[in-house]
């Protein structure tokens, strides 16, 4: 009898499991779970009520799971002591990054650059069987270039610095009954404030084709480019492919920029489920 197989995708935003029993499958979707916002404890509790109930009392033999923020060592035992909380009799357990997920996705036992451009961004070569050279963002803060929360926070800059012209400032207050106050507190004062930014992402797909709109977007990409994919000597050699969010909806800019740079284009996913589970059947 073959084993049940649990494999997690976590940004900082939501959590995608997959549950794999034979050939069934059962995607369940829980917040994001991020070690740095979140204690061992925490996760618990979340696991508990958002993923458990879900599964029905199915015995899970193999749990392999890709989280932000699970390259730094002691977040990895904060997430791997979670899961082993939740789950008492795992004969596999394995709690590696996002960004691995990303190249296992993307490239599965081929070589390649993978980036991630979703709530967060980051970057790494991968040589097949694992990753090489990996340039990880600098959150949300002092760094993650192309990321969602940096979209963001440049449309947010817009709005407040009275940057947009009248057209855009009156559908930003249409999308969003906000202020300049509520904005700031909900930056500086309240909790997960890389997810708030990034929930201003949308206003940029809904407004394509206005220059101000298409500026922000072209420059925030290029920043992911010049900041991470140009200080990987492979990115002129082998094929640069996306995965996130932002890499999907965006994906004509990053093609684009491809060109400009004259790097290989490879593969953009919106998530890297489906090629997580080819990989790991």
């Amino acid at each position: 009898m073959s084993s049940v197989k649990l494999i997690a995708d976590s940004g900082a935003t939501k959590a995608e499991w997959c549950l794999l029993q034979g050939k069934k499958k059962k995607t369940i979707f829980t917040q994001g779970i991020s070690p740095y916002f979140f204690d061992t404890a925490q996760i618990t509790e979340i696991l508990e009520k958002e993923l458990l109930p879900a599964l029905k009392g199915i015995q899970v033999d193999e749990v392999f799971y890709y989280g932000t923020g699970c390259i730094n060592p002691n977040n990895n035992r904060i997430v791997k002591q979670s899961i082993k909380n939740v789950f008492k009799d795992l004969t596999v357990i394995e709690v590696t990054h996002d960004v691995m997920a990303a190249a296992r996705a993307l490239y599965g036992d081929d070589k390649g650059v993978a980036c991630i451009l979703g709530t967060g961004s980051s970057s790494c070569y991968y040589n097949g069987k694992r990753i090489v050279i990996n340039k990880p963002g600098l959150g949300y803060v002092l760094g993650d270039e192309g990321s969602g929360a940096y979209l963001g926070k440049k449309v947010l800059q817009y709005y407040l610095y009275n940057t947009f012209d009248e057209e855009l400032t009156g559908r930003f207050n249409g999308r969003y009954n906000i202020n300049s106050t509520s904005i700031l507190e909900s930056v500086y004062k309240k909790p997960l404030a890389n997810r708030y930014l990034a929930s201003f992402t949308p206003f940029l797909s809904e407004n394509r084709g206005h220059y101000m709109i298409e500026n922000i977007i072209e420059d925030a990409l290029n920043d992911f480019f010049f900041h991470h994919i140009c200080k990987f000597r492979e990115s002129w050699i082998l094929p640069v492919s996306f995965v996130g969010g932002v890499s999907y909806h965006f994906q004509d800019v990053l093609k684009e920029l491809c060109r400009s740079y004259e790097f290989t284009p490879g593969k953009i996913l919106k998530n890297p489920m489906e090629g997580l589970i080819t990989y790991h059947r």
